[in-house]
């Protein structure tokens, strides 16, 4: 069909006005956008949920940069520091009280550069002033608000303030500034200087000090701190900390030690009866705000998950508990249906708060579980302790259990099978009436460290119950990180679609190390050990530090003071991690630069781990590979694979266990390799016994040694 000129000149015309028309629709509607908040400030630009909750404040928030500290030193303005995370309830309560009133943004805007700092995209930034915050001793915690000099020295620290309170704050420190710049100027020289001495470790070369004797005592010194009754360690607020208990679970099977496994079993059976377990949907909340582990704060942490399913699923391999087998399959279950992004990671958090109140997603009212479960409610109610007694507040109650099922079932007369469908519909029923309230938000930053801590705890789910789909998991974030983290050898922090993709920290290259590792071990497939090799170099060439024979926190230096993590918290010490990637490595490499490293770095941390176990448990983990006898096993043939499977669901502390299909060039497998036979191989120090040719001979083997 044949047009005219003028044919063609409507048809443009017509085009020409509806791109009009649509350019005129979406300036209005930009407009409109602006029109509905009455002030906007630079955070509008960033990615972060945290950073985009304070984009509207009065205050004249910037993101972190060197530009917004060189601002405030040509304006003669100090510097404010606000840092927190988007699932934390006392960030928003301090965000609704303090820093939406425009009395109090006036005052912060005229006299100060203010600063919002996300903790879980700038660990860094956070570490720093949670330093200054102890050693000054102010609270430490979220929300942490610092006041510095424009160069980013710390004049004052605190957490949660009253608007009263903050104004006071803000008045003092800026009239001390004001009147005296060279007293101010003294205080915060000597204050990074504390920062920096905290942060200083004194290298060891004597090895020597790696005996059983001294493990033995800071576990000893340990004890007097545990809370026997209830589990975990003595306290007002408990967390579950799966380094300490991972630890203990080793040390009471190669020390023999009945009153530390009987401990790490009340602690577990009491986590994951107690409210801090959600236990209708899966998944664990960050801490408890009582001893008896009944009421959490609720945020829900992809670290604290991912961490707990290596803990049960070690748990599992020694107690073979059905409870434990129970959490880790509801924590994955939970993971996949509210933490995985549709790409294939795994978000950072969810919200403890929903509508305004914290952890109205997640509490009842028992008029609300009778219209749910009606008839069911009876036997509900006896399960999970529901009456006046087990009130939280407000008539809410958090679902939480008094007694173990073995003695439930015993008490009402009934069969596991008929209270396992029992239990099911009352979980079906209300998951269904809960999924209609509104919902907690979702911290949707992926964060490279904490999705290689699910990828650990995955495969250790893998070990543990020899399900593929957990492995499958396990190995698709593992090609998530690696497809868009890692870029030109380096990772990044954190990933979000539209965000500038920021350095990694040690920890990122520390934990997906170990991670590539732990999918080595089981899979047998050599890429995995090949990246793992990969980031220990990197982590070699852009963290080492000389100085102290340990690793820098961050690669670049912009920060007051380098930053050398050696403690556990909720995450273990990344250099902990690294110190067991280079003792693993080295046994399967023979590397013997490696272990000589991994060695000095631990006895750099015996002092420390003795003073202060609860926080060194990451290290102790590694002191008994050292302290104690250490085997390899290796599996050469072409049924290794089955092989490996069936060893490594056995609980094996101190056991490295590795195998190869095909000939291999690695020192655990050279010239091993019989195309007609599989053998296992047990060795220790170098030491090998006679080639096995069935695991059941191999046990007795490492039994017998």
């Amino acid at each position: 069909m044949n047009f005219s000129f003028y044919e063609w000149l409507r048809g443009c015309a017509i085009v020409v006005f509806a791109i009009l028309f649509l350019a005129c629709k979406e300036d209005k509607k930009s407009n409109l956008q602006q029109e509905a908040h009455k002030f906007t400030n630079e955070l509008v630009n960033e990615t972060s949920p945290y950073l985009l909750q304070h984009a509207h404040n009065p205050v004249n928030w910037k993101p972190w940069s060197s530009k917004a500290l060189e601002d405030a030193e040509a304006q003669h303005k100090l510097v404010l520091i606000s840092i927190g995370y988007s699932s934390c309830h006392w960030c928003h309560v301090m965000e609704e009280e303090t820093f939406e009133d425009e009395a109090v943004a006036k005052l912060m805007n005229e006299n100060f550069i203010n600063i919002k700092v996300d903790r879980e995209e700038r660990p860094d930034i956070d570490q720093i002033y949670q330093t200054f915050a102890q050693l000054t001793e102010s609270n430490s915690g979220w929300p942490l608000n610092v006041i510095t000099l424009p160069n980013g020295k710390p004049l004052y620290g605190g957490t949660y303030h009253t608007k009263e309170q903050w104004i006071g704050v803000l008045n003092k420190i800026n009239d001390l500034y004001k009147n005296d710049a060279q007293k101010a100027a003294e205080y915060s020289d000597m204050v990074a200087g504390g920062i920096a001495e905290a942060n200083a470790i004194a290298p060891a070369a004597d090895i020597g000090v790696l005996t059983q004797q001294n493990l033995k005592e800071s576990v000893a010194n340990w004890k007097g701190n545990w809370d026997l009754e209830r589990g975990g360690d003595k306290g007002v607020q408990k967390f579950m900390i799966p380094s300490n208990l991972s630890f203990l679970i080793d040390y009471a099977v190669l020390e023999g030690d009945n009153r530390a496994m009987g401990h790490v079993k009340t602690t577990l059976d009491k986590i994951e009866m107690g409210g801090v377990y959600d236990q209708l949907g899966g998944g664990f909340y960050r801490y408890s705000t009582d001893a008896d582990w009944k009421i959490p704060h609720f945020e829900k942490m992809l670290y604290d998950n991912a961490q707990a399913l290596s803990l049960y699923s070690k748990a599992y391999s020694v107690f073979k508990s059905v409870e434990y087998k129970n959490v880790v399959w509801e924590t994955i279950a939970f993971l996949e249906r509210e933490m995985k992004n549709p790409e294939g990671g795994y978000y950072a958090a969810l919200d403890a708060d929903s509508d305004g109140e914290e952890g109205k997603f997640y509490v009842w009212k028992e008029s609300e579980l009778k219209s749910v479960l009606g008839d069911d409610y009876d036997l509900f109610a006896i399960y999970y302790n529901i009456g006046p007694n087990s009130i939280w507040e407000e008539g809410n109650h958090v679902l939480r259990l008094e007694t173990d099922i073995k003695s439930f079932l015993d008490a009402q007369a009934i069969s596991y099978s008929d209270f396992d469908a029992a239990k099911n519909r009352w979980h079906k029923k209300l998951l269904n009436a809960r999924d209609k309230r509104v919902r907690p938000s979702t911290d949707d930053k992926i964060i490279t460290s904490w999705n290689a801590l699910l990828i650990t705890g995955l495969v250790d789910a893998y070990k543990a119950f020899g399900q593929q789909r957990h492995l499958d998991m396990a190995q698709g974030i593992y090609q998530f990180l690696k497809t868009t983290s890692f870029k030109n050898g380096l990772l990044v922090h954190t990933y979000k679609k539209g965000s500038v993709h920021k350095e990694g920290f040690v920890e990122d290259y520390a934990f997906l190390a170990e991670a590539s590792l732990a999918l080595y071990e089981v899979t047998l497939d050599g890429q995995y050990l090949e990246f793992a090799q990969e980031m220990v170099r990197n982590v070699a060439s852009k963290f080492e530090d000389e100085a102290s024979g340990m690793y820098r926190y961050n690669a670049a230096s912009e920060l007051i003071a380098k930053i050398i993590k050696t403690d556990d918290g909720v995450l273990p010490s990344p250099n902990a991690v690294m110190a067991h990637n280079l003792f693993r490595l080295g046994h399967i490499e023979y590397n013997m630069d490696y272990l000589k490293k991994s060695k000095q770095m631990l006895s750099a941390m015996v002092p420390s781990t003795i003073e202060a176990p609860a926080s060194y448990s990451k290290w102790n983990a590694l002191y008994l590979n050292i302290a104690y006898p250490f085997f390899e096993v290796a599996v050469v043939g072409n049924k290794a694979f089955p092989f490996v499977k069936d060893l490594h669901q056995k609980h094996l502390p101190n056991t490295l266990v590795v195998g190869t299909e095909t000939e291999s060039n690695l020192p655990l497998f050279e010239d091993r390799y019989d195309d007609d036979a599989t053998y296992v191989y047990v060795c220790q120090n170098t030491t090998c016994k006679l080639p096995v040719r069935t695991v059941e001979e191999a046990m007795r083997q490492l039994q017998n040694f």
